[in-house]
């Protein structure tokens, strides 16, 4: 059996047999999936850096203890 063009979209075609709407433009979907992966990329980054932002206040109150607890033990 063909595939049947969908009314009204030229990139789109039916497979007859399990009725599934196909996507024949491969650049819109490789652009699709470059700018998935940038937007994946640069929510990794910003993960990281909230990662290490809350590493580093835990560092500094770490150190503000210490320094209080060597201010007030002298």
């Amino acid at each position: 059996m063909e595939d049947l063009k969908v009314k009204g979209h030229s990139d789109l075609i039916r497979d007859p047999i399990t009725n599934a709407i196909i996507n024949t433009n491969k650049n819109g979907y490789e652009e699709y999936i470059s700018r998935r992966d940038i937007k994946r990329n640069e929510t990794q980054k910003v993960k990281d850096l909230e990662d290490e932002l809350s590493c580093i206040k835990d560092d500094l109150n770490e150190i503000k203890s210490l320094l209080r607890s060597l201010t007030n033990g002298s």
